[in-house]
């Protein structure tokens, strides 16, 4: 199974509008603020850090570009072609590479492990993004990808977000400008619960092995001047004991 032909149209709309530069759509914040917290309960847990690291939903490639002064190979992955475009030239060094990857669709991503091998993989918040009907495959398609050494860093919105996203496009001014474009594209946040993600990768044979709570912060800011942060979850995980 692969993406439903709307929610692929919607992103590949969004990066083709999207300006240019590091923190111009809502969710690129500074990696320090994002990646780099992620990594300190992330790389602790990770049983072999050289295996290749995948960005699994890469968008511009801010955070791929952070965690490939990181590790020794790593690839950032959209299905959105434009977002693609944006990272490649966002990266004149090459420090990482950039693959057009549907990891939804069951050959894609074995075909992407016959090249690499077992991955460890990075995505923030891309199953809440998501169709309903694509959320299982994409999380098969994790688990194909991990092999039997692989770690996975997961990070979602928690229930807790949608009433303070809601509140955000609920403004009497409008919501903020960074907002507007996601929501006029059709990729606001979907109604992930808590438990469902645990039950996603139940069904692939993953386990969580660790998680915990922290914000995903945005590049938008509050009227009274403080930084937009969103509750969310995180999870590692990995392949599930025989």
């Amino acid at each position: 199974m692969s993406v439903t032909s709307r929610y692929r149209a919607a992103w590949e709309d969004f990066w083709r509008e999207a300006p240019a530069g590091q923190g111009a759509v809502f969710w690129d914040a500074d990696p320090a603020l994002t990646a780099a917290r992620h990594l300190a309960v992330f790389e602790p847990r990770l049983v072999d850090p050289a295996l290749p690291l995948v960005d699994l939903g890469c968008g511009n490639g801010t955070q791929t570009r952070f965690l490939a002064d990181r590790f020794p190979q790593v690839i950032g992955a959209d299905l959105a072609g434009p977002a693609l475009d944006h990272a490649r030239r966002a990266d004149p060094a090459g420090q990482a590479t950039y693959r057009l990857l549907d990891a939804a669709e069951t050959g894609q991503t074995r075909t992407l492990h016959a090249e690499l091998g077992d991955t460890n993989i990075y995505m923030r918040g891309v199953l809440h993004q998501c169709e309903p009907a694509d959320r299982q495959p994409l999380v098969d398609g994790i688990a194909a990808l991990l092999g039997t050494r692989g770690r996975a860093f997961l990070v979602e919105l928690s229930e807790a977000a949608r009433p303070v996203l809601g509140t955000l496009a609920e403004r009497p001014d409008g919501p903020p400008p960074k907002l507007a474009p996601v929501l006029r594209h059709g990729v606001a946040p979907g109604e992930v619960t808590d438990a469902a993600v645990q039950e996603y990768l139940d069904a692939a044979g993953l386990a969580v092995l660790a998680e915990g709570e922290l914000p995903l912060t945005t590049t938008e800011f509050a009227p009274d001047g403080r930084r937009i942060e969103l509750p969310s979850r995180w999870f590692v995980a990995g392949p599930a004991e025989e």
